[in-house]
C-alpha cells in the first residue's frame, strides 16, 4: 500500500509552499526554504494601499488639473474617461493578474507565460530603474522647501536675501501702486533658480554639487530604504501612513481654499467645458498620457505588488476600485489646486492663465507664491510640501521594490539567503544616489528634464503597452488568461476588458505613439533654453534603452532556441508547464499526484486537502 500524508491547502496553494513557518516537506523544489519563500501582504488592505500609494502620486496634484484646464475644462473629462475604460482599466488589471497568477516579479512572469516575450520585463524594470533615479529628486527638493518653511516668514515671499538680484521685485496688491520694472523676477522664482537649484545656462555647464540638497536627497533615500528593506512585511505597514496622510493633507488643503477669495473663479475656469477643443488631437493625446503616468502601468510595480497576493484574491474588484479611486483623487485635488490659483489671480488681478502651471512650476513656483499672501503661510506651505513629500515616497518605494522583486525572482539562490535582500536594496539605493546627484548640481535640472522627458516618458509607456496587450491578447491568449482569471476569482471579468487586450488598447497605443513620432520636436527648458543636438541624442539613447529590449529580447530568444523555425516559436509561445497546472488547479504543480490532477480536471468539487505519494511529477 502506498504511503499516504495530507497537505491542508490556503489560499489555493498548498501551506508548505507558500508559509515559511509550515512544516518542512520534501514538496518544495530545494531543501532550502528560504529560496523557495517570496513573502505575501498579511491583508488586503496592506495590498490595496501600497498599490494606491503607487498609482496616486504628485502627477495627480500638479499634472491632470492643468491639463483638465488647458484641454477644455469639463470636456476634457470626455477623452479622458474614454481612455480610462479601453486602456487604464484593462491594462492595470492585466499587470496586476498576471503578477497574482505567475507570482513572478516583472521579468519571470513574462518569462512564465510566453518566453517569446521576456523582453517586455526587462523594458518595464530598465523604465523603473531610471524612474528611481530621478523621480525622488523631486522628493529632495520638497524636502529643502519643508526645511525652510519653519520660519515666521518664508524665504521665498521677499526679496532681500543674498541670493535675490537687483531685478527682484516682491508682490504688490491689486489696490496699492502698481510699478513695471524691466527685466524684473518675483522672489518665488529667484529663490527656486538661484537658492534651490543654482541654476547654469544650460546643459553644457553642469558646475558644482548643491550640498544641501545632496544632503535632502540622503536623506530621502534613507526614508525610503527603510519602508521596503524588509519587503512586504515593511511595506504593508508603512502604506498604513504614506498612502492615507495625502488625503488627510488634501482635504486640508480643498477646505482652506475654497474658501479663499475667487476661488470660485479658479474652479470656473478648471471645469467650464469647451466642447471645440474635443477637434484637437492633442486633446485625446494628453488624456491618452496622462491614464499611463498616473495608472503607474508599463513599469513593472503593479505586477510586483500582485505577487504577494494570496492566488483567490479577487483583484478583478480591487482593480476596478483602485482605478476609480485615483481618477476621483485627481478630479478632487483640481479643486484644491484651481481654488487657490483662482485666489492667486484675485490677489495679483491678472487672468487665470497667467497663474495657471504644471509640474513643477506649479509645486515650486505658483503654490508657493499662493501661500504667500494666505494668513498663516508657512502652515499652509508646510502643509502643501508634506503631502508632496509623502504623495512622492510612496510611488519612489513601491518603484524600488518593483525593481529588487524582479531581481530576486531571477536570481532565488542568491538573494533570497540571510541578509541578502537588505543588501541588495542597500545596494540599489546606493548606486541610484550617486547618479541622482548629478541632478543637483547647477545644471542638474536640465539633466532632470531629460529623465523626465525622455526615460520613463509617455512614449516609452505606451510602446510596452502594445506588446503587453499583444502578448496578451494573441500570443498566450484572452481565453486562456480569462480562465486562469476564472480559476483565481471564481468568475470571468466583462468582455469588454478582453475584447480592450485585442483590439482597443493596442490600436489607441499605436495611434498615441505615432502621434509622439510624428509631432516630435527637441526639448526646450521653459520654452527658452534649447538643448543642444547631443542633449536629445542622449534623451533618446534613453529612451531606446527600454524600448529596444522587446525587439532584441525577442530575437535573442529565437536564435538561442533549438530546432527549425516552426518549432522554435511553438516553443517560445508555449507557457511553462508549471504555470498551466497550477491555472487550473490552483497550486504548485510538484504537489499533485496524477489521479488527483484528474479529479480536479473533471469538476468532482472543492478539495479542502489532497495527497501525497511517493511518485511526483
Amino acid at each position: 500500500m502506498t504511503d499516504e500524508k495530507t497537505i491542508p491547502i490556503i489560499n489555493g496553494k498548498p501551506e508548505d509552499a507558500m508559509d515559511p513557518e509550515a512544516s518542512n516537506t520534501n514538496l518544495v523544489r530545494s531543501n532550502d526554504k528560504k529560496v523557495n519563500e517570496r513573502g505575501h501582504w498579511n491583508n488586503k488592505v496592506e495590498f490595496v494601499l501600497s498599490v494606491a500609494g503607487e498609482i496616486i502620486g504628485l502627477g495627480n496634484v500638479w499634472r491632470f488639473p492643468y491639463l483638465c484646464y488647458k484641454n477644455g475644462g469639463g470636456a476634457f473629462l470626455i477623452p479622458y474617461v474614454i481612455f480610462f475604460i479601453c486602456c487604464g482599466i484593462p491594462v492595470f488589471f492585466l499587470e496586476t493578474a498576471l503578477g497574482q497568477f505567475t507570482s513572478e516579479g516583472g521579468i519571470t512572469c513574462w518569462r512564465k507565460v510566453c518566453p517569446l516575450f521576456e523582453g517586455i520585463g526587462y523594458a518595464t524594470q530598465i523604465i523603473c530603474a531610471h524612474l528611481n533615479v530621478y523621480y525622488i529628486i523631486i522628493l529632495a527638493w520638497a524636502i529643502f522647501y519643508l526645511f525652510n518653511c519653519f520660519t515666521t516668514d518664508l524665504p521665498w515671499a521677499t526679496c532681500g536675501h543674498e541670493w535675490n538680484t537687483d531685478n527682484c521685485v516682491e508682490f504688490q496688491r491689486a489696490n496699492s501702486t502698481n510699478c513695471t520694472y524691466a527685466n524684473a523676477t518675483s522672489p518665488v522664482i529667484e529663490f527656486w533658480e538661484r537658492r534651490v537649484l543654482g541654476i547654469s545656462s544650460g546643459i553644457e555647464h553642469i558646475g558644482g554639487l548643491r550640498w544641501e540638497l545632496a544632503g535632502c536627497l540622503l536623506l530621502a533615500w534613507i526614508i525610503c530604504y527603510f519602508c521596503i528593506w524588509k519587503g512586504p512585511k515593511s511595506t504593508g505597514k508603512v502604506v498604513y501612513v504614506t498612502a492615507t496622510f495625502p488625503y488627510v493633507m488634501l482635504m486640508i488643503l480643498l477646505i482652506r481654499g475654497v474658501t479663499l477669495p475667487g476661488a470660485a473663479e479658479g474652479i470656473k475656469f478648471y471645469l467650464y467645458p469647451d466642447l471645440s477643443r474635443l477637434s484637437d488631437p492633442q486633446v485625446w493625446v494628453d488624456a491618452g498620457t496622462q491614464i499611463f503616468f498616473s495608472y503607474a502601468i508599463c513599469l513593472g510595480c503593479l505586477t510586483a505588488l500582485g505577487s504577494y497576493n494570496s492566488y483567490n484574491n479577487n483583484c478583478y474588484r480591487d482593480c476596478v476600485m483602485l482605478c476609480c479611486l485615483n481618477s476621483g483623487t485627481s478630479f478632487v485635488a483640481g479643486f484644491a489646486i484651481f481654488s487657490v490659483l483662482g485666489f492667486m489671480a484675485f490677489e495679483q488681478n491678472v487672468p487665470i492663465e497667467a497663474v495657471a502651471e504644471s509640474g513643477p512650476g506649479l509645486a515650486f513656483i505658483a503654490y508657493p507664491k499662493a501661500v504667500t499672501m494666505m494668513p498663516l503661510s508657512p502652515l499652509w506651505a508646510g502643509l502643501f510640501f508634506m503631502m508632496l513629500i509623502f504623495l512622492g515616497l510612496d510611488s519612489q518605494f513601491v518603484c524600488v521594490e518593483s525593481l529588487v522583486t524582479a531581481v530576486m525572482d531571477m536570481y532565488p539562490k542568491t538573494f533570497r539567503r540571510g541578509y541578502r535582500r537588505e543588501l541588495l536594496i542597500l545596494a540599489l539605493s546606493v548606486f541610484s544616489y550617486f547618479i541622482g546627484l548629478i541632478m543637483l548640481t547647477e545644471g542638474g535640472m536640465y539633466v532632470f528634464q531629460l529623465f523626465d522627458s525622455y526615460a520613463a516618458s509617455g512614449m516609452c509607456l505606451l510602446f510596452v503597452a502594445i506588446f503587453e496587450s499583444i502578448c496578451i491578447g494573441w500570443v498566450y491568449g484572452s481565453d486562456r488568461f480569462y480562465n486562469n482569471i476564472e480559476d483565481m476569482i471564481g468568475y470571468r471579468p466583462l468582455k469588454l476588458i478582453k475584447f480592450c487586450w485585442m483590439f482597443l488598447t493596442p490600436g489607441i497605443c499605436i495611434s498615441i505613439f505615432l502621434f509622439y513620432l510624428i509631432k516630435y520636436k527637441p526639448l526646450k527648458y521653459n520654452n527658452v533654453y534649447v538643448y543642444p543636438d547631443w542633449g536629445n541624442g542622449i534623451g533618446w539613447m534613453m529612451a531606446l534603452s527600454s524600448m529596444i529590449c522587446i525587439p532584441v529580447g525577442l530575437l535573442i530568444q529565437i536564435l538561442r532556441t533549438e530546432g527549425t523555425f516552426s518549432e522554435r516559436m511553438t516553443k517560445l509561445t508555449t507557457a511553462d508547464p508549471d504555470l498551466k497546472m497550477q491555472g487550473k488547479l490552483g497550486g504548485s504543480p510538484l504537489s499533485y499526484t496524477v489521479n488527483d490532477c484528474d479529479a480536479k480536471l473533471k469538476g468532482e468539487g472543492n478539495i479542502s486537502a489532497i495527497t501525497e505519494k511517493e511518485t511526483h511529477f
